[in-house]
């Protein structure tokens, strides 16, 4: 019988893909989530059609930072489809985990790393001439050891040609997603990400910032606010407006905001304009006059100094490099359909 995802029918010549997650000493448990989106993938299909496993440098028991136990497989010569290295926090890599890497990266479809897992690759000569991320608190180090790699920090994960890197947390799910959805297409990975409760599939271009995090209200008040004004972008969201939503005088509104998030009303929601501008300049369906309007830049001048001075790119740059990179996408896609 033809596998299927709620009756819409998958490609009759897939076959079982070996994964496998290299795993450190310390690792964070977080990078298993990074697995559990194959394992899902399966539970969906009603087959295996991911084969999972756990390798290390010497197999056997391997103890997470919080310290549960996993039990590894020890990486020999054996083919993968699909390599994943995640954090190995501080810890050099070996000459013979370099090798490997090198090795595996010659004869693998894809391989790549979860957050500080990218330093093995580039340890490794792996990641030369290829576009990498990683998690934002460690670019500065990755910056330092490695200056002839292209990162961009800003990414929550990067694929380019065969070569997959992520942020760290829950990045990774994202990441895994984006593969679920290169190998088995859009509705698999749609009923994987339902599974996991998650509210939508980030895209690799999306920031690892966010504006409702650097704000981060305390105050029920306050917070009640800030909902009413990402849900109403398109208005000119006066402090007196939010004020009424909080209950509060003008006044105290605003000195209260900025003693709980940091910085005035007006910056905050400067900030989530331009977040929710962003990932529509991305989506590129809409003008960028619409999305000037619709997220209360009114005019597109505006909106192009707010993005220069923040992304350090106008609206068109962002749009370019999102288009460039679903091209690249599209194309990999192409070629990996004529392959098979």
């Amino acid at each position: 019988m033809p596998m299927s995802v709620h009756g819409n029918p998958l490609p009759t010549s897939i076959k079982m893909l070996r994964i496998g997650l290299v795993l450190s000493p310390g690792f964070g448990v977080m990078s298993l989530c990074t697995m559990s989106v194959f394992d899902i993938a399966n539970i969906e299909l009603g087959q295996k059609f991911y084969d999972v496993h756990l390798i290390s440098e010497y197999g056997g028991p391997m103890r997470s930072s919080m310290g549960a136990v996993v039990e590894t497989e020890q990486y020999d010569d054996s083919t993968f489809d699909t390599l994943i290295t995640c954090g190995t926090g501080n810890m050099p890599c070996s000459p013979a985990f370099c090798t490997y890497l090198r090795a595996t990266a010659a004869r693998t479809r894809r391989i790549g790393a979860t957050c500080r897992g990218a330093f093995a690759l580039a340890e490794a000569g792996v990641l030369n001439g290829v576009r990498v991320t990683t998690h934002w608190s460690y670019a500065a180090d990755f910056r330092r050891r490695f200056p002839q790699i292209n990162l961009d920090e800003n990414r929550l994960y990067i694929a380019d040609g065969s070569i997959w890197t992520s942020a760290g947390m829950t990045a990774s799910i994202d990441q895994s997603l984006a593969m679920v959805e290169k190998d088995l297409g859009f509705d698999l990975a749609k009923a994987v990400a339902k599974t996991l409760n998650l509210a939508y599939r980030r895209s690799g271009a999306q920031p690892q910032a966010s504006a409702l995090l650097d704000i981060g209200p305390r105050n029920d008040r306050m917070q009640c606010a800030i909902a009413y004004a990402r849900a109403n972008l398109h208005k000119s969201l006066s402090v007196e407006e939010l004020a009424r939503v909080a209950h509060l005088s003008p006044r105290q509104f605003a000195r209260v905001f900025r003693t709980d998030t940091g910085m005035s009303p007006a910056k905050a929601i400067e900030k989530m304009r331009i977040e929710a501008a962003r990932l529509l300049v991305q989506d590129g369906r809409h003008s960028i006059e619409h999305i000037a309007r619709q997220t209360g830049f009114g005019k597109t001048e505006r909106m192009r100094r707010a993005f220069i001075r923040v992304c350090g790119t106008p609206p068109q740059g962002v749009r370019r490099d999102a288009r460039v990179d679903r091209e690249e996408y599209d194309c990999d896609r192409l070629l990996t359909s004529l392959i098979d």
